[in-house]
């Protein structure tokens, strides 16, 4: 028996997978706040050179840009009205006396800290230090996670989401708010993790697509709800603290989430896992089926994944056979091109010229109905299918930008609000794919590897988003040649649907072997090259 098998048998559907579902995903609800935060705190609003101190007498005439418009970055060195030489009747230099910002809307880190003009690119510098904190701690956590269990992993990630993001929102300076925030991204990677290990485990193999994309909903739906928060809390500081506090309340109820059995069972708790078992079968009403499963017979059915586990692992595993290295560097790709280009779309929601709270609430919505139509292609078409199509999609219409014109606003938003709902598609299957396709013994590292080469993406996405300034269509070039190069890398992966979970590596080869074989002949096509069998071979005569 397998453990698939092993928790249909016993525990797969009633009230405690909704519980379970609920107290996984509201983390996640809340964390799309965080993911896409700066959206709000770090909006640059129109700016202009503050005149200098002894300008009060009059006022002070800006230049203009071509958009008839005051230069942001630029002001006269000497009044226009000044007796001065021809020469230098124009004269512009740059802001010496800061700038004054139109915050009647809101204010953000650019007006509290002067992120504009030659300073713009520290706002970037700021997003992709936050990435670079899930990147790391997609490093460190995934280990720890394996060597301490899921559940003590997420916890901890709660308090340290909740303490870090409050500690920003009371950050003096901009280096200290990089750090916290930096921290939060630690955070991040490892609720991601913990919880994309957790959530499928509870569930049959049939319903691990519904659930993977349920937990997708919550954090679709927790993009709407932050432009509402942003609007209602104009105060940078105040919608940092605001969206940080609930993680307190996600670790307090953590404590009441089951520890992974799988792990508890490959880490040789046995005993416990035994206890858990019965405990969420007397939950779902099956009390008297869970008092019949022993812990002998755990052992045994379980005998060749608790020897494997004994063995240690590593990254190195994941290459040391030609199925894991092709499985490994599809995956990468797919996982740094989705990343990569996500967030090109969903952190340049201002480039749009739409006002950014319908905006962000546009881009919330088309997850609605990319994710069910995700969630009906994986389950019939397959995943790598799904993966494949969506990728080479969203390429196409990044790509798309490059030739519409910058005044036709609408197009412009309509081909990238399409494109982020093909990403947002490729996330939602990638999590669920990607824990199908590695064995049991190394799927954490695997998963850790890949959620590295996503956030390796999107702490790239904003520092590419600056070749912008040497010419304006180099940045979608690359993105939209990246996210086609996944979508191509996603060709070549096994297909795993309606499979149970690997174990083994050897399952992951039959896998393969099995996708290579010739499909067999229809019936008339073969029937012409039938052997007539004998009836002792047919099982009706004498042997």
């Amino acid at each position: 028996m397998t453990f698939a098998e092993l928790v249909d048998r016993v525990a797969s559907k009633g009230p405690f997978q909704f519980l379970h579902t609920v107290l996984l995903g509201l983390p996640i609800l809340s964390m799309a706040n965080h993911n896409l935060l700066q959206i709000f705190t770090a909006a640059t609003p129109a700016h202009h050179c503050r005149p200098p101190p002894n300008a009060s007498a009059g006022p002070w005439v800006l230049p203009m840009g071509p958009n008839e418009k005051p230069e942001p970055c630029l002001r006269f060195v000497y009044p226009p009205n000044a007796s001065l030489p021809n020469d230098t009747q124009g004269a512009t230099e740059p802001c010496l006396d800061g700038w004054t910002y139109d915050v009647s809307t809101r204010d953000s880190i650019v007006t509290e800290w002067d992120l504009v003009c030659n300073s713009n690119k520290l706002k970037e510098m700021a997003q992709s230090i936050f990435m670079a904190g899930i990147l790391i701690g997609g490093l460190v956590l995934g280990d720890l996670s394996d060597r301490f269990g899921r559940k003590p992993i997420l916890t901890c990630s709660y308090l340290l989401l909740a303490a870090s993001g409050s500690g920003a929102a009371f950050s003096p300076t901009l280096p200290i708010y990089s750090v916290f925030r930096f921290l939060c991204g630690c955070g991040i990677s490892g609720i991601t993790l913990s919880t994309t290990i957790l959530s499928v485990e509870w569930v049959s193999t049939r319903m691990r697509a519904i659930k993977s994309i349920s937990l997708g909903y919550f954090y679709t739906s927790g993009q709407f709800i932050l432009p509402g928060l942003a609007y209602a809390i104009p105060q940078w500081r105040w919608l940092q603290l605001t969206v940080s506090i609930p993680f307190f309340a996600f670790f307090l109820l953590s404590w009441w989430l089951p520890e992974s059995i799988r792990w508890m069972i490959l880490s040789g708790r046995s005993s416990k896992a035994l206890k858990t078992f019965r405990q969420v079968a007397a939950f779902n009403g099956k009390k008297e089926e869970g008092e019949k499963l022993s812990l002998e017979e755990i052992k045994l059915n379980l005998q060749k994944e608790i020897t494997l586990a004994k063995a240690k692992h590593s990254i190195a595993d994941l290459f040391r056979t030609p199925i894991l290295r092709r499985v490994t560097f599809c995956l990468s790709l797919a996982w740094f091109s989705t990343g990569f280009a996500y967030y090109s779309l969903a952190m340049g929601v201002e480039e749009f010229g739409v006002d950014l709270y319908v905006l962000q609430l546009i881009f919330g919505g088309v997850d609605v109905p990319a994710k069910f139509i995700t969630m009906v292609s994986i389950s019939y078409l397959g995943r790598h299918t799904t993966e494949a199509v969506v990728l080479l999609l969203a390429g196409s219409c990044i790509l798309s930008l490059i030739f519409v014109p910058s005044d036709l606003l609408t197009l412009r938003t309509v081909l990238a609000v399409f494109g982020k709902g093909c990403l947002s598609s490729s996330f939602s299957c990638l999590f669920l794919y990607t824990s199908e396709l590695y064995p049991t013994v190394i799927r954490q590292t695997g998963m850790g590897i890949n959620n590295l080469w996503t956030r390796v993406g999107s702490m790239t996405a904003p520092l590419v988003k600056i070749t912008g300034e040497l010419k304006p269509f180099i940045p979608n070039v690359i993105f939209g040649t990246i996210a086609l190069l996944g979508g191509s890398a996603a060709l070549f992966l096994p297909e795993t649907l309606n499979r149970p979970l690997p174990e083994t590596v050897e399952d992951l080869e039959n896998w393969s072997l099995q996708a290579k074989e010739p499909k067999q002949k229809p019936e008339a096509e073969n029937a012409s090259q039938r052997i007539p069998l004998q009836p002792c071979e047919l099982g009706l005569g004498p042997n």
